[in-house]
């Protein structure tokens, strides 16, 4: 089946979000919209749309127009079968004691690695983005200092695969929440396929604005994994319901942005206590100090 892909950017989230709803609504109909922050430091959102036939190129001018976003870059995709193409091109992951694989890479799990299963079709969050690369290291580095998480939270988990390898490392529940029902869902899926329900515990919320949260908080380990804006906002909050020498791994962040969220957190009370840079990306490993 061929597919279309209509991307456009735009400097404010709000007309973005406003951008994708009135896209629902164009003929052809798009089989799907998405809305994405740039993680190039330049503040703009990009929404694209995906067809399976020819969008209507005179519709998509006016819609730019209309909410300022520039014109939109229309693409025609290869017909490949993606989940195939995933499966060849993502090999597993080895994150210190962790290994991320899908089942059709199940035979390879080595012998005393800890093993987390991510399907290919649900390829974000499975290991080999530099930055879910980090906070895996960084789980492991914490763990093999004598550090043990007994109350965990995942912010914006994606695949839950953070969520998922403090849950198999140390004993108790883990907490994972992310904005984006489609992504609580996958999560699910995931703890299910390790056998890990009622291990990890999966919902829907935008940072801590949850009851379950507040009500579990202070954590001793937060994981949040998600972009610079969103982790400054999240800082004071952080800082709250984070518990007195507890720890905090943030990533989501490129090289440049790490100093500024570094900033942040330590105004908020943080201290740095590990940084890894892993090609573009920046993983920072903070302690809450205590007062």
């Amino acid at each position: 089946m061929t597919t279309f892909t209509a991307l456009t950017k735009l400097a404010s989230e709000q007309a973005a979000y406003a951008l994708s709803e009135a896209m629902e609504n164009l003929e052809p109909e798009p089989m799907g919209v998405g809305v994405f922050e740039l993680e190039d430091g330049s503040n703009l959102w990009e929404v694209g749309g995906y067809f399976t036939e020819s969008p209507d190129t005179l519709s998509l001018d006016i819609l730019a127009a209309a909410f300022d976003a520039q014109p939109f870059l229309i693409s025609e995709l290869p017909e490949i079968d993606w989940v195939a193409k995933v499966r060849r091109d993502l090999a597993p992951v080895e994150a210190g004691r962790f290994f991320v694989y899908g089942s059709h890479d199940a035979d390879k799990l080595p012998e005393g690695r800890v093993g987390l299963l991510i399907e290919a079709a649900m390829a974000f969050g499975t290991g080999h983005h530099g930055t879910t690369l980090g906070c895996l290291r960084a789980l492991d580095r914490l763990d093999t200092a004598g550090f043990q998480g007994r109350n965990v939270v995942d912010i914006g988990c994606g695949t839950a695969v953070l969520a998922m390898a403090a849950a198999r490392i140390w004993p108790g529940l883990v907490r994972a929440s992310d904005i984006d029902t489609i992504a609580v869902e996958v999560a699910q899926a995931n703890v299910q396929a390790n056998d890990l329900a009622g291990r990890v515990h999966c919902l829907e919320a935008t940072g801590f604005d949850h009851s379950e949260l507040q009500q579990a908080a202070p954590f001793d380990l937060v994981f949040a994994n998600i972009l610079m804006g969103p982790l400054i906002d999240l800082a004071p909050d952080m800082a709250r319901v984070t518990a007195a020498g507890g720890h905090a791994i943030l990533s989501g962040l490129l090289v440049e942005q790490a100093e500024s969220v570094l900033a942040a957190y330590v105004a908020a009370g943080f201290g740095l206590h590990h940084r890894e840079d892993i090609g573009e990306w920046a993983t920072l490993t903070l302690i809450r100090h205590k007062t």
